[in-house]
């Protein structure tokens, strides 16, 4: 059984976070929960990643066998736990301030064969972004398994969340030209399970090329700033006994509908789906 962790964030811990936010783009949080709660996670993620297989738009292509699938809170057993970890809600309030949203859950899912993908960030910069260096949105990422070398690691530029640049594909995917520059500020990272990283989506970023036999899930929470707008773009509901059930500080911050049945999720074709090459 999963005792959830209550200790504050020291401070120096979280002032540390919200720097590299500012700088790096990335942060992360090593060991927050044992590998056990992690291997729970995967077995959520594949039950859920073979449900959206077998329907109609049940899962998106991020490129050549690479998925992402979003989910409903209730699909994921440790969603409590992950959004009432110190270090999660701590990390969001500094930084998207005391009313920040819960706006996404789902996960990627690079397979055997899954391919570099183009540098890219997730949207377009937010004009508060480009006006007042204010970030807007964070996301976390847990991954399922330790990452190896050949599982094709999760690669970022640290700093690129302030590139402006016009001639940015739909504002999000750098020329080629500019490739060498990104490759060479190229971070890899190897989270164990546990780990959570969040990071500002607009730090472009690239998954790399899966060599080995194994997939490589990784579970992604959106959260928001009040008015960021990204939750038009997610379909996140929670049933009426789930919500009641739900500590008062998690209700907070989800304002997703409240509904009698859950519907299956189809996911949106995005612009970074058609870019990137569908699986």
């Amino acid at each position: 059984m999963y005792e959830p962790v209550t200790t504050p964030v020291p401070a120096a811990a979280l002032d540390t976070a919200v720097r590299e936010l500012h700088t790096a783009g990335i942060t992360a949080c090593r060991g927050a929960f044992a590998p056990e709660w992690a291997d729970r996670m995967r077995e959520d993620i594949e039950k859920a990643f073979a449900e959206a297989r077998g329907r109609e738009g049940g899962a998106v292509g991020r490129g050549p066998h690479r998925y992402y699938v979003e989910i409903h809170p209730e699909q994921l057993r440790g969603f409590v736990d992950l959004v009432g970890h110190p270090w999660v809600d701590a990390v969001c309030e500094a930084v998207l301030g005391p009313d920040y949203r819960i706006v996404e859950l789902g996960f990627d899912i690079p397979l055997a064969g899954a391919v570099n993908q183009p540098w890219h960030r997730d949207f377009p910069m937010p004009d508060a972004t480009r006006r007042e260096r204010r970030l807007t949105s964070l996301a976390f990422n847990l991954t399922a398994v330790d990452t190896r070398e050949d599982m094709g690691p999760f690669e970022i530029a640290p700093g690129t969340q302030w590139d402006d640049d016009a001639r940015f594909g739909h504002a999000m995917f750098p020329p080629r030209e500019d490739y060498p520059r990104y490759t060479a500020l190229a971070e890899r990272k190897y989270p164990r399970r546990g780990d959570i990283s969040a990071r500002s989506a607009l730090t472009v970023h690239r998954g790399t090329a899966n060599r080995s036999p194994d997939p490589r899930p990784v579970l992604v929470l959106g959260v928001d700033a009040p008015g960021a707008g990204n939750d038009g773009h997610h379909d996140m509901a929670v049933t009426q006994a789930y919500w009641a059930a739900l500590p008062g500080r998690v209700r907070a911050h989800l304002h997703c509908p409240v509904v009698e049945e859950l519907a299956p999720i189809v996911q949106k074709h995005t612009i970074e789906g058609l870019v990137m090459g569908d699986a």
